[in-house]
């Protein structure tokens, strides 16, 4: 697998010479400003952002992370900065323009592997695979509960037949529920269910009575 291209978005040579160094091992791009680095991922998409606040022509980099991430949704932006307060790095951090990770200057050079290392592992495209696998073992989940439960209801509604095909008098719905410990308005839907299928005739439960809302199953 060929390394992840990162593109750092920092004015100060000094401190990309510092990158250069420690991130010797990625392929990098530079770029001094946010609209320097806006044309260049247009042509060469990067797998990471590093993005220094204080930019060159007086920029800011959180103003740009809009665009950067409408662009390039699922690659993971790492801001760095000495001069973000507190408040400032956590809306950095909110909401569906956010940046994955806030690192504060001067840069510890392994907090910044790590954090690299993590986030091409852990971010983007991986966190977006792993949000739809939650989602389709949630949906998986409320199949089988769904499948269970009307299995559930047929049971016992067949069971409800039995006992009442035959009878004499109108069914205790009280008695029903409480055998099968459900509501008494489970009980009056089997019933009617029962009726429209036409396994029960009509007059074995009277049509004016109605199920009790304020009862749950």
């Amino acid at each position: 697998m060929n390394p992840a291209r990162i593109l750092i978005v920092e004015d100060d040579d000094l401190q990309y010479e510092i990158y250069e160094e420690a991130l010797s091992a990625y392929p990098l791009t530079r770029a001094v400003s946010a609209r320097q680095a806006l044309a260049a991922i247009t042509k060469t998409p990067p797998d990471l952002i590093l993005l220094d606040h204080v930019l060159a022509e007086g920029e800011l980099g959180l103003d740009y992370l809009p665009e950067f991430k409408e662009l390039l949704p699922h690659v993971p932006i790492i801001v760095v900065s000495g001069a973000l307060e507190v408040h400032q790095q956590m809306r950095a951090l909110q909401g569906p323009r956010r940046a994955h990770y806030c690192i504060t200057k001067p840069v510890d050079v392994e907090e910044l592997k790590q954090t690299i290392q993590t986030a091409l592992h852990e971010c983007g495209e991986q966190e977006v695979v792993r949000q739809f696998e939650a989602l389709e073992r949630a949906k998986r989940a409320d199949v089988e509960e769904l499948l269970s439960r009307s299995t559930d209801r047929l049971s016992r509604q067949n069971e409800i037949w039995r006992l009442v095909k035959d009878a004499k008098e109108r069914p205790n719905v009280s008695a029903l529920a409480r055998k099968f410990r459900v509501a008494r308005r489970t009980v009056i839907r089997d019933l009617q269910e029962l009726i429209r299928r036409g396994q029960l005739d009509p007059e074995v439960f009277p049509k004016w009575e109605a199920p009790d809302e304020t009862e749950e199953e």
